[in-house]
């Protein structure tokens, strides 16, 4: 009985089946294109034109190079036999293990990946005679042709054409070329120089391939780069555009790093880095130049810039306590100013706690403002004189462009009298006084209106309970605005509560967060600071925290509550119930 052979060398049974395995390993043409450029900047290219367009009813794509053209055999013509008949045999490889720098494939691959670009391969290279050769291969097919080229001018390089395009290439836009290779062969354009140009046809464009830049700030304080690895790291707003690339020799492998499982961590997921990082010794997935090899080479890479990451994500967390805080501000003063168009809106007597009103010049018997007083210090060695400081320019009002009633929403007893002012303002928002005139009528229900042509008019209200509608009318010459405002006339008027007023004239508070998970309390009012104290670990907080027109929203209600409690202590729940709604209906129509 014949004894099994124990050992042996492993082998390929069927050739062309490899070859076609490998043709279609390729998953993204526009990879197969960055590798055909990158073959014309390792033959030396200084220019590389890539022309789309449409030739004869097909569609095709063409790349020309100045390089050195194919490496020629004996008898000084390109050895185009060569190459086609030593696939994964590159000499690329065979350079790079005698000292060459700067080449970029090893596998003897590169041409293959046509298969998803196009039907034909049109490969043209110059000879020592002068004359032009051409090796023509189709995919699917075995066999190759080389044949002479008929020129009128034979020039050197290389002139690659693939034709007809794939249906889905045939809409990939030299534009979107443009930009690919612009990520994916950054570094290989930046420390070659070569210049890539390329030539639309089909949408009458032509592009420049720059380098990409990245946006943010570059990080020059990180620890010490070790050797072999290039690291350009920015760092920006947070956004899913911000992720860092992993390249090798200057040519992009993979887009995002984090996509690796090394990697898929912070500071790497974070959304707050671009850039890239550049290690030449790692291991590539031959056919897709999409991914490297999990070897030990990336867990090298993964130790070695562990002291980076820590870096970074300090970086990072205080750019984020920068942002917050920028976002408090942004918060309070948007709340501020809403809760000040809101208390225009609302009656001034019962909503006199935080002194918002706006100052108003004194006005002489005219209606015109009074000049501004002079304030005259007397010293033993100098009299100065002090005046109410210049306005610059963007401090004038412009024309009229707006007019409100203040309040727009108001409630008398009746019998009694509200006043009521006009508010005119320019397209800025700033206080208009100068030719403005009013005009102020009742247009629903009862009551009547004294000094209805006046800035300021004063409404007597009926002695049966009603609603009355006022409308406003503001005119600075040929500009006219309209408003109107609602008066409800009560028989008697909630009790006010005027024992907190006296502490609170102090202005709007500001706020603070306190990170209490678990606990239910949303906000607490720190009356002695004159703070909001915000629970920032209540689930309604870390919801509202999504959106930042939410979070918005949530803090302005927590703003109208505590506001509400504090003025109308002593009130009963039903009628607090009814201050919120009134105080948060018209401070969020002005939340911005």
């Amino acid at each position: 009985m014949a004894t099994m052979k124990a050992s042996g060398r492993l082998r390929i049974g069927d050739d062309w089946n490899a070859i076609t395995i490998i043709a279609l390993s390729q998953q993204n043409p526009l990879k197969a294109v960055a590798e055909f450029v990158e073959n014309s900047i390792d033959a030396g290219a200084r220019n590389v034109t890539i022309t789309r367009g449409r030739e004869r009813g097909h569609h095709f794509l063409r790349i020309r190079d100045d390089g050195k053209g194919i490496p020629r055999d004996e008898q000084g013509q390109p050895d185009f036999r060569y190459v086609a008949t030593h696939i994964c045999d590159s000499i690329k490889r065979r350079l790079k293990g005698e000292g060459a720098q700067g080449l970029q494939g090893e596998f003897g691959i590169g041409l293959l990946s046509f298969w998803t670009v196009g039907e034909e391969l049109l490969l043209t290279s110059t000879g020592a005679d002068g004359r032009s050769y051409q090796m023509q291969m189709r995919k699917g097919d075995p066999a190759y042709k080389i044949t002479p080229r008929q020129t009128l001018f034979a020039e050197g390089g290389t002139e690659l054409t693939v034709r007809p395009l794939l249906p889905g290439l045939k809409n990939v836009s030299g534009e979107k070329i443009q930009w690919f290779l612009a990520s994916e062969l950054r570094d290989r354009i930046r420390q070659t120089g070569v210049q890539i140009r390329i030539v639309d046809r089909t949408s009458r464009s032509e592009h420049k391939v720059e380098p990409r830049a990245f946006e943010g700030r570059l990080l020059h304080e990180l620890p010490k780069t070790p050797a072999g690895v290039y690291l350009e790291l920015y760092l920006n707003r947070p956004g899913p555009a911000n992720v860092v690339a992993l390249y090798r020799g200057g040519t992009r492998v993979i887009e995002n790093i984090a996509e690796l499982e090394l990697f898929h961590q912070g500071p790497w997921t974070s959304g707050y880095l671009q850039g890239i990082i550049d290690a030449g010794y790692l291991n590539l997935t031959p056919g897709t130049r999409t991914g490297v090899i999990h070897d030990e080479a990336l867990t090298r890479l993964a130790g070695e810039i562990a002291p980076i990451a820590s870096a970074l994500a300090s970086s990072i967390a205080e750019q984020q306590r920068a942002e917050e805080e920028q976002a408090s501000r942004e918060i309070l003063r948007s709340i501020e100013r809403a809760l000040k168009e809101a208390l225009l809106a609302l009656p001034a007597e019962e909503y006199d706690w935080f002194n918002l009103r706006e100052p108003r010049a004194s006005r002489n018997g005219n209606g015109a403002p009074e000049p501004a007083a002079m304030v005259i210090h007397d010293t033993d060695t100098a009299t100065a004189t002090e005046a109410a400081p210049q306005r610059q320019f963007f401090d004038f009002p412009g024309p009229l462009f707006s007019v409100r009633v203040s309040p727009a929403s108001s409630v008398v007893a009746a019998g009694q009298t509200k006043r009521l002012r006009a508010v005119a303002r320019d397209r800025a928002q700033r206080i208009v006084d100068d030719a403005v005139s009013y005009e102020w009528s009742i247009i629903e229900g009862d009551g009547r209106l004294e000094d209805n042509c006046a800035e300021i008019a004063t409404f007597h209200a009926p002695a049966e309970p009603g609603l009355a509608k006022i409308r406003l009318i503001a005119r600075q010459r040929e500009v006219t605005c309209e408003a109107q405002g609602l008066i409800t006339v009560a028989q008697e008027l909630l009790p006010q509560g005027s024992a907190a007023r006296e502490s609170l004239q102090q202005g709007i508070p500001a706020y603070t967060f306190q990170r209490a998970p678990g606990e239910l309390w949303r906000s607490r009012f720190d009356a002695e600071n004159n703070l909001i104290v915000v629970n920032s670990g209540h689930r309604d907080f870390v919801y509202a925290s999504r959106s930042r027109a939410v979070k918005l929203r949530y803090i302005s209600r927590l703003y109208a509550k505590e506001l509400v409690l504090k003025n109308f202590p002593g009130l009963p729940p039903d009628q607090l119930i009814e201050r919120l709604i009134e105080l948060t209906l018209y401070t969020e129509e002005n939340l911005k």
